[in-house]
């Protein structure tokens, strides 16, 4: 498989981790939009919002709890912050792998 976030996941390409745990990680993005900007994603290959099975129900609540861990590790637990994932083509998603932006440290503004 040719994604990049797999080749994360297995270690072939590195990444500055922040959270790891047997079902998903937690990354710096490496074109941060704020001050803490983390990447989380699930360890299964799973290619976007929309590739998200009856099986991965606790998958996703998994990963939701870990998004509040990331936030406590970073400080912006108390502050508040975005949770964001891109789908599709009008989406802006660039990486068909299943991941979540956790992005705070600042005020942020709305740009739709």
């Amino acid at each position: 498989m040719d994604c990049i976030f797999c080749k994360i996941v297995s270690g072939e390409i590195p990444s500055t981790k922040v959270y790891e745990d047997e079902h998903v990680v937690s990354f710096k993005d490496i074109s941060p939009l704020a001050p803490v900007h983390i990447l989380t994603i699930p360890k299964k290959h799973i290619p976007s919002l929309l590739g998200i099975g009856e099986e991965d129900k606790e998958l996703i609540g998994h990963l939701h709890l870990a998004l509040q861990k990331v936030a406590k590790l970073t400080g912006v637990d108390e502050s508040g912050f975005r949770v964001i994932t891109n789908t599709g083509e009008h989406g802006q998603q660039t990486v068909h792998h299943l991941h979540y932006h956790l992005i705070g440290g600042r005020q942020l503004e709305w740009h739709a």
